[in-house]
C-alpha cells in the first residue's frame, strides 16, 4: 500500500438496541473498508441527558484510501442507513454514533481527552499493532 492510505480509529456508540445496532454498523464497515481491529466493548452511562439507557462503546480501527472530509461523510451515511435520528437532541439516545478520534495518528477529536472510555478503546487499538 502506498502513502495514500489514512489510518483512523472510529469511536462507536449506541443506546438504542445497542447490540443489534453495533454489530450491524461493524457488519457493514467489514465489507465496506478495511477494518484492522475492533476494541472491546464499555457500558457507560448517558452524559447530558441522563433519563435514558446506558450506551455500549467502543473503537474500531481502519484503513482507507477516502480523505478525512470524504470518510468522515461515508460514517455520516452509515449512521443514517442505520436509522440515526438527527432530530433529537445532541446528548439524547441515538441508534449509532460514529466520530474519528484518530486519524493517522492524530488525535482530533476532544472526546479522547475528556471521556476515559474513548482514551482506553483507542490504546487499546494502538497497541495491538503499531501504525
Amino acid at each position: 500500500m502506498g502513502n495514500d492510505t489514512n489510518v483512523c480509529i472510529i469511536g462507536i456508540g449506541s443506546n438504542i438496541d445497542p447490540e443489534k445496532n453495533t454489530r450491524a454498523a461493524l457488519a457493514i464497515m467489514k465489507r465496506e473498508i478495511d477494518v484492522q481491529g475492533i476494541s472491546t466493548w464499555t457500558k457507560t452511562a448517558p452524559i447530558g441527558i441522563t433519563s435514558q439507557n446506558d450506551f455500549i462503546n467502543g473503537a474500531v480501527k481502519v484503513r482507507t484510501a477516502m480523505s478525512r472530509e470524504a470518510f468522515k461523510k461515508y460514517l455520516k451515511k452509515l449512521e443514517n442507513k442505520l436509522g440515526r435520528d438527527r432530530s433529537l437532541p445532541k446528548f439524547g439516545p441515538r441508534v449509532i454514533d460514529l466520530d474519528i478520534i484518530v486519524w493517522n495518528d492524530e488525535i482530533v477529536d476532544d472526546d479522547y481527552y475528556t471521556r476515559a472510555f474513548v482514551r482506553d478503546a483507542v490504546h487499546e487499538l494502538k497497541d495491538e499493532a503499531k501504525c
